[in-house]
């Protein structure tokens, strides 16, 4: 059975807590559909959160890739404050937000215990993937996690009835 996302402040603190920022409009959250599902199936064992505007808890709802809605001020296309995460520190933070430091800055203020970003090193990936201009959205997402080992399929665009 897919997870249904229940809009709330934080994670329940009974797992640890995969944070994924993806705080944009309809059409990108969509786009990030399979990425979210390749996280999900990454992470079994960790409460899936994803970062985005509140106006769209029924859309992420509808996805059945997270398990809590971390409802985001809206921001247009800026990156949001996440200043009001009130949980500990997610185990994983994930920027499916973009590519620049406005977005890295605001996850890593949260203090994860790793974090998957474009082009920013971390310790146990001093490669990491790089940003192409011209790429599908469905398409970078999932190659981004790929890199960091994590399989997704472009092509899973499915939304439950």
């Amino acid at each position: 059975m897919s997870p249904v996302a229940e809009t709330r402040p934080a994670p329940s603190g009974d797992r640890p807590a995969v944070l994924v920022l993806r705080a944009l409009g309809l059409g990108d959250l969509l786009a990030a559909v399979p990425a979210l599902r390749g996280v999900r199936r990454a992470f079994p064992e960790y409460e899936t959160v994803l970062a985005a505007p509140g106006s769209l808890a029924a859309a992420v709802r509808a996805t059945g890739t997270v398990d809590v809605h971390f409802a985001t001020p809206e921001n247009g296309r800026q990156v949001p404050s996440l200043d009001h995460w009130p949980g500990p520190p997610p185990a994983v933070a994930i920027d499916l937000h973009g590519n620049g430091p406005l977005s890295h800055d605001a996850l890593a203020a949260l203090g994860p215990g790793r974090t998957l970003s474009f082009a920013r090193p971390e310790a146990d990936h001093p490669d990491p993937p790089h940003w192409r201009r011209d790429e599908h959205e469905r398409l970078r997402w999932c190659r981004f996690l790929a890199a960091y080992g994590i399989p997704a399929d472009p092509a899973d665009v499915r939304v439950p009835p």
